[in-house]
């Protein structure tokens, strides 16, 4: 597809992500005719995706990269340097510990309204008591990535009890959504073990740091959220924004943030997989027994329960 760029990015199992490394020199060349291709092909995209219908003043999608997560790479530059794909005023929109009553779709929402997509970081325990709002987040077109099963700080446990957090939360995102996530993991309180690294990179999952995190759960007020995440971004000029569907600040401040990144010219990056998770069979039971009734059809609320009367108005 002309509007994907396939990144082709690989991490050999078991290295260290957050050390600073250089590309190979290759002693290969570009011949102009081949540059001048890319760029109108790239140009083209962008002006494909810039067009948001009802809303002229939309932040847009400027493009959707494919990522290959084969070995485990890691992004985003607070912690690991590995890969940086984001062009100037270009940045991903990633949230965490959804899906959540209101806030969730408050959240998809605004990104409607600006014809962006995001990436989501589920919380599998979150996902099994919610279903229906983890269905509506595919259906609108986002990344649905993982944040193990309860938000627990991997570094301060075991190994094994770690690996177990980190499956079971993938086995309920897929048994609330009723199919493979992508293989795109955020580590909660960004605690990353050595050894928890290394395992990914086995599992051929991505691991996701940030560029800017907006610290949205230490404010109350959707402005001061909104001007301080802004100006740390002025500063860097780019990047992949941490946020959380959970916060009802965040869902209060995203018509605002959107519109002040369109302001600024920014234009957003959506990530997808070049291939879904896999999960393993006994975590996929593991979750199912968490499962409390059937999980659903996948139809959304909207369309089983209706108001066909009502009271009047107090």
């Amino acid at each position: 597809l002309a509007s994907r760029e396939n990144l082709g990015l690989y991490c050999p199992t078991g290295e260290d992500l957050r050390r600073e490394r250089k590309a190979p020199e290759t002693g290969e060349t570009m011949r102009p005719v081949t540059i001048a291709l890319a760029v109108a092909g790239l140009l083209a995209a962008t002006s494909a995706f810039a067009e948001c219908p009802g809303n002229p003043n939309a932040v847009g999608l400027s493009r959707t990269v494919e990522i290959d997560t084969t070995g485990g790479p890691g992004f985003g530059f607070e912690q690991y340097r590995m890969h940086d794909f984001l062009m100037n005023k270009e940045v991903v929109l990633t949230f965490d510990d959804g899906p959540w009553p209101e806030n969730t779709r408050a959240v998809l929402n605004a990104l409607d309204e600006h014809c962006v997509k995001a990436t989501f970081f589920i919380i599998g325990k979150h996902a099994i008591w919610h279903p229906d709002i983890l269905k509506d987040v595919a259906a609108r077109g986002h990344t649905i990535g993982t944040h193990t099963w309860s938000h627990a700080n991997l570094r301060k446990m075991k190994p094994e009890k770690a690996k177990e957090e980190i499956e079971k939360g993938l086995s309920a995102v897929k048994v609330a959504l009723g199919g493979n996530p992508a293989p795109f993991f955020r580590f909660p309180y960004l605690q990353d073990p050595n050894e928890l690294v290394t395992y990914l990179g086995s599992r051929n999952i991505a691991i996701f740091s940030h560029d800017v995190d907006s610290f949205d759960f230490k404010h109350r007020k959707p402005e001061v959220m909104v001007k301080a995440l802004m100006a740390k971004l002025e500063k860097k000029g780019k990047g992949i924004i941490l946020m959380h569907d959970f916060q009802k600040v965040t869902a209060k401040a995203m018509p605002m943030l959107l519109n002040e990144l369109a302001a600024k010219g920014y234009k957003v990056v959506h990530m997808v997989p070049k291939a879904p998770a896999t999960t393993m069979p006994e975590y996929d039971q593991l979750a199912q027994a968490e499962v409390k009734g059937p999980v659903g059809s996948g139809r959304p609320t909207s369309s089983v329960v209706k108001t066909i009367s009502a009271g009047p108005t107090q």
